[in-house]
């Protein structure tokens, strides 16, 4: 099903008035954090592409597109073992990219753990671009907001969250929801006010900060601080 941000903040506003934010997250939490990832990955998209066709080497694309192909058609077990073999044996870029491609199957498998440790060690690689590096710390930080702490996502992407750099709008966000799922409603609400003070924010990042920042405030628990 498609992700559909307006319709989805429509929904979840209804949810207001009950005043449980436990509930609204159960409920929305992980298609609010779906669809931050996805403005994650097609934000890497292009520069990855630039950087996997910069570095094409004849069989090695032979081997990435057959390993894809196998991810595509479910054949997830035969799709690691060939992303496994272009990592360890793969012409150029290639190695990289299959950690990446390989994570996201472990990901959707359901092996988080290898899936955050495999993007936070591409994070901290620093013989590759900078935009990749930033992206696998991204998505490490989303998959540790359902299964690791506050403090563990902002030491993938704390240091994303500054006015120049181009990810942080999506470090904000994902710093936000950690706050917020943990329960720390007054920090929680300093990083989607961020967002929302940014006139270069996404719209559909800061309709998505808005409509949390409007769920604090109607829960009274993180009322605004008065200047």
């Amino acid at each position: 099903m498609a992700f559909n941000d307006d319709s989805f903040i429509r929904e979840v506003n209804e949810e207001l008035r009950s005043d449980q934010l436990r509930f609204v997250w159960r409920r929305f939490g992980r298609l609010i954090i779906g669809g931050a990832v996805l403005i994650v990955l097609g934000t890497a998209a292009y520069s990855g592409y630039r950087y996997w066709a910069g570095n094409q080497a004849g069989s090695g694309g032979d081997q990435f597109i057959a390993a894809l192909t196998l991810a595509d058609q479910n054949k997830t077990d035969e799709a690691l073992a060939a992303l496994t073999a272009i990592e360890k044996n793969g012409p150029g870029s290639y190695p990289v990219l299959a950690r990446l491609r390989a994570a996201t199957l472990q990901a959707q498998k359901g092996d988080k753990a290898a899936a955050i440790a495999a993007f936070s060690a591409i994070g901290k690689q620093t013989d590759i671009p900078v935009v990749v590096r930033d992206a696998a710390r991204l998505r490490a930080a989303y998959l540790l907001v359902d299964t690791g702490t506050y403090d563990q996502v902002a030491a993938e992407v704390q240091e994303l969250a500054v006015p120049a750099d181009a990810f942080r709008h999506s470090a904000r966000d994902v710093l936000g929801l950690a706050a917020y799922k943990a329960g720390d409603f007054a920090k929680a609400r300093q990083w989607f006010q961020a967002i929302v003070d940014d006139p270069q924010s996404p719209r559909n990042v800061a309709n998505r900060a808005q409509m949390l920042l409007d769920l604090i405030t109607a829960s009274g628990k993180a009322p605004v601080a008065k200047g």
